[in-house]
C-alpha cells in the first residue's frame, strides 16, 4: 500500500511540476519576445493572459461566484491534505535506547523492524512477516502483519510473536512496553489441475 501511495505521489508531483514549468516557461518566453504558436492563448509580449471580457464574462451570473469559491476551497483542502500526507512520517526512524548511565543510544528503526520480522518468521508456518514501527522515539509502537500457512494456528503464531520476538525487542531496546497491533492473513493457494 505504501509503495502505491509513493508512486501516486511521485506521479502527481511530476504532473503538477511539468504543468507549472511549461506554463511559467511559456509566459517567460513570450515576455522575452519569442513568437508563440498561433494556437497559444496569447499572441505577443504586450497581450494579457485574461482580457477584460474573459474576466467579467460570468460575473453577473448568480451561480458564478459560489462555484468559483467552492472550487478554490476544494483545491485548497486537497492541497493541504496532500501536504500533510507527504510530511507525515509513516515510519519511526530511530528508537531511543536507555543505556542506564544517564546517556542514551539511538537504534535505527529499520534495523529493529528487520530483526522483529526475522524472528517472527522463525516459527514454522509463518510464511512472511512485515513490521512497521510508529509512535515516538521514547515510546514506539509496532504493527506486525503475518502471512500464515493454512496448517498454523493463529494463537500459536501470536504466542511465538509475543514471547519471543516482541519480548526480545523490548529487552534489547530496554523498553518498558512495546504496544503491538498484529494482523494475520492466510496464504491463498491457486487451484491446480490434477490429471
Amino acid at each position: 500500500m505504501t509503495a502505491v501511495l509513493k508512486s501516486v505521489n511521485r506521479v502527481l508531483l511530476a504532473i503538477v511540476g511539468l504543468v507549472l514549468v511549461v506554463a511559467g516557461g511559456s509566459v517567460l518566453a513570450v515576455g522575452l519576445g519569442v513568437k508563440p504558436p498561433s494556437w497559444w492563448i496569447y499572441d505577443s509580449r504586450h497581450d494579457v493572459l485574461l482580457t477584460e471580457a474573459r474576466r467579467t464574462r460570468w460575473r453577473d451570473e448568480g451561480w458564478w461566484w459560489p462555484v468559483v469559491i467552492a472550487v478554490l476551497a476544494v483545491l485548497v483542502l486537497l492541497a493541504l491534505w496532500w501536504l500533510v500526507s507527504v510530511l507525515r512520517r509513516r515510519r519511526l526512524a530511530e528508537v531511543l535506547v536507555d543505556t542506564g548511565d544517564g546517556e542514551g543510544a539511538l537504534l535505527r528503526g529499520r534495523a529493529l523492524e528487520a530483526v522483529l520480522a526475522d524472528e517472527a518468521t522463525g516459527l514454522d508456518g509463518v510464511e512472511r512477516a512485515q513490521v512497521r514501527l510508529t509512535g515516538r522515539r521514547r515510546a514506539p509502537t509496532s504493527r506486525v502483519r503475518l502471512l500464515l500457512a493454512s496448517h498454523l494456528d493463529p494463537g500459536a503464531a501470536l504466542d511465538h510473536l509475543t514471547t519471543h520476538a516482541l519480548a526480545h525487542a523490548r529487552d534489547s531496546a530496554n523498553l518498558g512496553s512495546l504496544p503491538t497491533e498484529v494482523r494475520f492473513k492466510g496464504v491463498k493457494h491457486r487451484a491446480e489441475r490434477v490429471s
